[in-house]
């Protein structure tokens, strides 16, 4: 199922006379974004600076280390950051146009939620996650894409747009398609995203740089942190085909874990073999954060929308608790038996 604002053929010419006079125009992606939140924000900043717009990027939260080396990054605001707040709060008063990107609902903005909703700015909706939030003007989602840069390549495509992708936008869109695919393994990586991949290394990009900056660019503390994490925090329940981790505040601080230092971790947990879901539980800002990967049919988009005040896609989703973290993991666990016959049937 998708929706493109693109095949509406009023709809996008009304969009391309937007985008030809200047406009002040606001960017922003979920709460602690990822490579693909971030990567949609630098990409669309680096492709609207060249129409000549007045585009900045306001992020709801601060941005994880292994982020820090993208394009544009230097001139994102962070709308926690008591010194970029004042700025903040006007750009989206003054807005012309707001792209929300990568979320679904509102809520994913945290404490700036209020500020877009009481916005006059036309609001653009670029994104793949389910069941979006019906709050913008224009649309171009599909929950069956691989990432939201992937979404946004394919809109500068139908608006005739490709010879403003240079290579900063292809390095950023690059990076979204990259980490939300696991490196190109996830069920979602379809031919599109291979077309798509090889179009932006067309454009100049390095894929080998690009993967050592992401990936190859731990910091001891980091290393140390995951040897600990997968001999005495993984645990598998061969029993339902589930592995789980957990980890307390006082864990997270003995091992000096940053932002961005469990990004991936709970894929661990699936790469064991006959694994159909993995879950990790984080204990960080108060909450319990939650993140569940799945493998086939058995959807933890569900599973979490239905537990966890959460959702996401079948195979990736994320959710969060109130309540605290040995409460969390011990209605994770009794939850386990229900879901017993969808998790054991699934193919090995």
């Amino acid at each position: 199922m998708h929706q493109y604002f693109t095949d509406n053929q009023n709809q996008k010419d009304d969009f391309l006379a937007l985008l030809k006079g200047p406009k002040n125009i606001v960017l922003t992606a979920h709460q602690n974004p990822d490579g693909d939140a971030f990567g949609s924000s630098l990409g669309l900043l680096a492709f609207l600076k060249q129409l000549n717009h007045n585009v900045t990027v306001i992020s709801p939260t601060d941005h994880a280390d292994y982020l820090a080396w993208m394009p544009g990054v230097n001139e994102v605001l962070d709308f926690q950051n008591n010194q970029h707040l004042p700025t903040a709060k006007k750009l989206i008063e003054e807005a012309d146009i707001i792209f929300c990107l990568d979320f679904s609902s509102l809520g994913r903005l945290g404490a700036m939620e209020e500020n877009f909703r009481a916005s006059s700015a036309l609001m653009v909706l670029i994104d793949h996650h389910q069941e979006p939030e019906s709050f913008a003007d224009y649309v171009f989602w599909n929950e069956k894409a691989a990432a939201t840069c992937e979404l946004i390549y394919l809109m500068i495509e139908e608006l005739g747009l490709l010879d403003y992708v240079n290579e900063d936008v292809a390095t950023c869109l690059y990076t979204g398609i990259l980490t939300d695919t696991g490196s190109f393994k996830f069920d979602s990586t379809s031919i599109t995203v291979h077309r798509i991949a090889g179009e932006l290394i067309d454009k100049g990009i390095n894929p080998n740089s690009i993967n050592r900056k992401l990936f190859d660019q731990n910091s001891i503390d980091r290393l140390r942190f995951l040897g600990f994490a997968l001999k005495e925090k993984l645990n598998y329940l061969e029993e339902f085909r589930v592995a789980y981790f957990y980890f307390s505040k006082e864990e997270l601080e003995e091992y000096n874990s940053k932002k961005g230092d469990t990004e991936g971790l709970v894929n661990y947990g699936l790469s064991i073999s006959g694994a159909v879901m993995s879950a990790i539980f984080i204990e960080r800002d108060g909450i319990i954060k939650i993140s569940f990967r799945s493998v086939d049919d058995f959807s933890v988009s569900e599973f979490s929308r239905n537990h966890f005040s959460g959702g996401g896609h079948r195979n990736a989703a994320g959710g969060k608790s109130d309540d605290n973290l040995e409460s969390t993991v011990k209605k994770f666990l009794e939850l386990l038996p229900t879901y017993k016959e969808k998790l054991t049937s699934q193919p090995e």
